[in-house]
């Protein structure tokens, strides 16, 4: 099975790191994957986003046309990936620098309020590491387990001594999309003849 997920916010937001983690453990797991980054020419505050795919065969394209995923994390991310999900997909959006609701009604989404639940960790750069792990929840294309060991393995040397506040913001991230799954409407069934 192939998936397909995009990662985006502003530069700086750690996007590019989420993505590249996924990559990192799909490699540890021996799968076949790709990961792309995209940025702005601003280091911090410009847009940044990536894409990944995860397959058990060979990628064919490793352009992601048919995203089953989107992380979103600030609201230009929101307005251009929404519509790309594909029907009965997966939407994270990080509620601290949203300001609307999504409007899809034929995929799963949960609004993370990924900023707050980093700071309350002590590193609101963390925030990438919340909505990874809502996402990881809500679709398993990954073991979070093996995800947090990738973690581990491939943190760089001036960041391990926040590995711990890592894994907790994982974790957190997968607490609060448990908690939203419980307490949402599943996605309206999508006709096969629909449009």
């Amino acid at each position: 099975m192939q998936t397909e997920i995009i990662i985006s916010g502003f530069g700086g937001q750690g996007a590019l790191f989420a993505g590249q983690l996924l990559a990192y453990c799909a490699l540890d797991l021996d799968l076949h994957v790709t990961w792309i980054p995209s940025y702005g020419p601003e280091m911090r505050g410009g847009t940044a986003h990536c894409t990944v795919i995860i397959s058990d065969d060979e990628i064919g394209s490793p352009l992601v046309r048919d995203p089953r995923a989107a992380i979103v994390m600030n609201l230009p991310s929101l307005d251009r990936y929404e519509t790309l999900v594909k029907p009965g997909g997966v939407l994270v959006v990080n509620a601290s620098l949203v300001d609307r609701q999504p409007t899809r009604q034929d995929i799963t989404t949960v609004m993370i309020p990924a900023t707050e639940e980093a700071e309350a960790i002590g590193d609101r750069r963390m925030g990438n590491l919340v909505l990874l792990g809502a996402l990881l929840e809500l679709l398993p294309v990954l073991p979070p387990e093996a995800v947090g060991e990738s973690l581990g393995r491939h943190i760089p040397a001036h960041h391990r001594d926040l590995l711990k506040s890592n894994l907790e913001a994982m974790a957190r991230g997968a607490a609060l999309a448990s908690a939203a799954r419980r307490d949402a409407v599943e996605p309206e069934a999508v006709s096969p003849g629909a449009a």
